[in-house]
């Protein structure tokens, strides 16, 4: 089911969003404030691309500070947008294992810092 599921998922939409978080990821990253940001952004694009079989595993405790920045101006936006995206997607029975690749996003939109994906 995941290859199945990540071949659709590349065609109607990962790919593109995978390079728009991979090209945003590149600019922060031109200065050096921006490349622990840029970190996070590659790290999206990398979960976008084939999200089917992997998981995502938050460690909030190894940069809270940063999480909470994150949260405050980007993560909890993105989060309910995600959020919005997997119930719509819950409604058919045929978008509910697309519904939870987006928890998943939910899941590194709200705390990246220090998430690993696998």
């Amino acid at each position: 089911m995941s290859i199945i599921g990540n071949i659709i998922w590349f065609i109607f939409g990962g790919l593109l969003a995978a390079l728009i978080w991979f090209i945003l990821g590149l600019l922060v990253s031109i200065t050096i404030i921006g490349i622990p940001l840029g970190k996070q952004f590659f790290k999206f694009s990398r979960l976008f691309l084939f999200p089917f079989g992997k998981d995502v595993r938050s460690n909030f405790e190894k940069h809270p500070i940063a999480n909470i920045i994150w949260l405050i101006l980007f993560g909890w936006e993105m989060a309910l947008g995600y959020l919005v995206f997997a119930a719509i997607l819950a409604i058919t029975i045929i978008g509910i294992p697309f519904a939870i690749q987006w928890i998943k996003l939910v899941q590194l939109a709200l705390f990246p810092f220090g998430a690993r994906i696998r």
